[in-house]
């Protein structure tokens, strides 16, 4: 294994926890998942999004930051790696999206102070799907507050997420297209995908399609 912690991310519906679930089982690495179905303001935050976008990401900036200190903040001794479905980065992607001018000046404060005290992934993994594929994907699974999440929305979260990889020099990133296939029901495909996770990626963003 060429790093210590990666970090799965992608747009809602991307499959980026599958993913991480089974490279954590696969190659004995440690497993952080975002706890979000536990949120009580998600559901309130679907049906009236102007309302319940502060309080939503800013308990989700508490709960991640809290979850990743706890979490990296000791060595491991029984896993040769860490592997999460989220990058604390999300934290602001989502908020610069949702957050009118005021909310975001207070969270931008609040979060550059937490940000600086969290470990950085060596690498993080984008997966890539265009809206279409991702509304398919969140019908799949079914989650009944997932259901109002509109392709407008997931554009603008996915935009958000190419700013930010768009500004980024100094970081490992890997984009992986994923629109063609499956990487949950084809095993080719997941083994194609970890071979490309496990390369030796010099640093900058790199673009693939799977």
């Amino acid at each position: 294994m060429n790093y210590s912690y990666i970090t799965i991310e992608g747009c809602i519906g991307a499959g980026k926890t599958t993913l991480a679930k089974r490279i954590a089982d696969d190659y004995n690495g440690k497993l952080i998942l975002e706890q979000f179905e536990d949120n009580p303001f998600l559901p309130k935050f679907y049906k009236d999004q102007e309302k319940y976008a502060f309080p939503l990401e800013m308990s989700f900036l508490a709960s991640r930051y809290q979850q990743l200190m706890d979490q990296l903040s000791s060595q491991d001794l029984f896993h040769e790696f860490t592997v999460s479905d989220y990058f604390i980065t999300k934290s602001l992607i989502f908020a610069r999206r949702t957050l009118e001018k005021d909310e975001l000046s207070l969270y931008s404060r609040l979060f550059n102070i937490i940000e600086a005290n969290l470990p950085k992934p060596q690498l993080l993994v984008y997966l890539y799907s265009d809206i279409d594929r991702l509304l398919s994907n969140i019908k799949k699974r079914g989650r009944d507050y997932e259901q109002d999440i509109t392709g407008e929305y997931l554009r603008n979260i996915q935009e958000g997420y190419f700013d930010f990889i768009r500004q980024q020099k100094n970081k490992r990133i890997l984009i992986m297209d994923t629109n063609n296939v499956d990487f949950v029901a084809d095993d080719q495909v997941y083994e194609k995908m970890i071979k490309l996770i496990l390369r030796e990626w010099p640093e900058g963003t790199h673009r693939v399609v799977v």
